[in-house]
């Protein structure tokens, strides 16, 4: 529940009250009439050739609580006996009342941005903290997605903990300012939206953005080995850095039955930890994860005892067990030379004879493209894994097959499964390859379904 008087509310906004409904609050924000389920602030965003004020009045009808649309549409839905606010921007008033009930809250706000990792990192961290968290959910992580979290919000929460993503200069900053956060975190620097800002070390000032957005007295977590990030660091107060020879650093580990056992320095000390996970990038995850932890004020002990609460958001390390037809580790949400190269890392650990990729393309990397793309075909031949490319990008992996599409990859995939054989599914979202997870499962599915009846019959 947004819990702001009526003016507060337009206050925060920049907006004016054109009606008012019959009281309370709203329970959430929505920016998408079709959604509306009873109790919503409706935000008729505008940009491009669209315009959601058009779709107010069905939000209305639909049990939205009120409303925030630009004084034209406001005008024609005063007799509508629901809260209607004017705004001239309803996004900046979205983002402008995101900010009020993140002041109104007085929780503490970690952002997490970076090349790669960021949304492990979040979902770990949500996980390790006590108390009462609110985390970004998958994709809730821009301009429109990151005010939206924070509306989400209940008023007992004591945490929030905001992915951050960056398409371009000045992204960070503007979430940064909505979110003004106490704590910030940023992964590592990488080859990733290259064609969008035209360097790496473009995309490290962007990433930087956050650090310049902190609250006053904040604290940085940030990488040993921060690479491209490195020369923006100097001068930068409450710097915590993760891995290497950091100030949260593994100094033993063990992988056992697919866990991760370490004991982790920290600043308050070494704490043993037991992690539901055995990939070396999400132990690097994990020691961000913990240092924004203990940044926040929280023990290495009472960090430690929540690990059996991580989970991962969906497509990101899926471990799917097709029993006799093989593992699939679906890890599509994304992808660029960084996690491409752990991923395949990955698997060639994995306890299975066979190891095979399919292998969409990295999206944004720029002139390079095609060479980067040459470098993790040698990476997985290195490595001993057969590589099935899609689409026309990939082929620069010079792969063991090739399939235009997602369907012609799940039945190359197809023919190749079996007990011994551990597969990894990875691509930029623009490959669709989870499209390629649903259809061999769906096809093992359907063979256990039919061996399974075929086998009652004959008894």
């Amino acid at each position: 529940m947004i819990e702001l008087t009526t003016e507060n509310m337009a206050a925060a906004m920049g907006a004016e009250v054109i009606s008012r409904g019959p009281g309370g609050v709203p329970g959430r924000a929505e920016i998408d009439s079709r959604k509306i389920t009873g109790g919503e602030l409706f935000f008729g965003l505008t940009g491009g050739q669209s315009d959601g004020g058009e779709h107010a009045r069905a939000a209305l009808e639909a049990g939205a609580w009120g409303v925030v649309v630009t004084p034209e549409r406001a005008a024609g839905l005063a007799e509508t006996g629901a809260f209607v606010f004017a705004a001239e921007d309803p996004l900046l008033a979205l983002q402008m009342l995101a900010r009020a009930w993140r002041r109104e809250l007085g929780a503490t706000v970690i952002g997490i941005t970076g090349s790669v990792g960021k949304t492990s990192v979040k979902d770990i961290t949500r996980a390790l903290l006590p108390g009462s968290v609110h985390a970004s959910a998958e994709n809730f992580n821009t301009e429109i997605g990151l005010p939206m979290t924070i509306l989400e919000a209940p008023a007992e929460t004591e945490t929030l903990v905001l992915e951050m993503a960056m398409r371009g200069r000045g992204q960070i900053a503007e979430l940064a300012m909505i979110a003004e956060p106490d704590i910030g975190v940023i992964t590592n620097v990488g080859p990733v939206h290259v064609e969008l800002l035209g360097s790496i070390e473009a995309v490290a000032a962007a990433k930087a953005e956050l650090i310049g957005g902190l609250r006053e007295g904040g604290a940085m977590v940030v990488p040993w080995e921060a690479g491209h990030l490195e020369p923006l660091l100097d001068g930068v107060p409450g710097l915590i850095r993760f891995g290497g020879a950091g100030d949260v650093r593994v100094v033993e580990q063990e992988v056992v039955a697919g866990a991760t056992r370490a004991r982790i320095e920290t600043l308050q000390g070494s704490q043993a930890f037991e992690f539901p996970f055995a990939e070396p990038h999400n132990l690097i995850n994990a020691q961000a994860a913990i240092a924004a932890g203990v940044a926040a004020g929280f023990t290495p002990a009472e960090l430690a005892a929540r690990t059996d609460g991580i989970a991962f958001s969906r497509f990101r390390n899926e471990h799917i067990d097709l029993g006799d037809r093989g593992l699939i580790v679906n890890d599509c949400y994304n992808a660029n030379p960084v996690s491409m190269r752990a991923a395949l890392e990955y698997l060639a650990q994995i306890d299975r004879d066979r190891k095979l990729a399919v292998l969409g393309l990295m999206a944004e990397l720029g002139p390079g493209e095609v060479g980067f793309h040459e470098e993790i075909g040698r990476v997985a031949r290195d490595l001993g894994i057969e590589v099935i490319s899609v689409g026309d990008l990939a082929r620069a992996y010079d792969p063991d097959l090739k399939a235009g599409s997602p369907e012609e990859a799940a039945r190359l995939l197809g023919e190749r499964l079996g007990p011994d054989v551990a597969v990894l599914i990875k691509g930029s979202r623009a490959a669709g390859l989870e499209r390629v997870t649903e259809l061999v499962t769906a096809a093992a599915s359907e063979s256990d379904l039919s061996g399974s009846a075929g086998r009652g019959s004959a008894a």
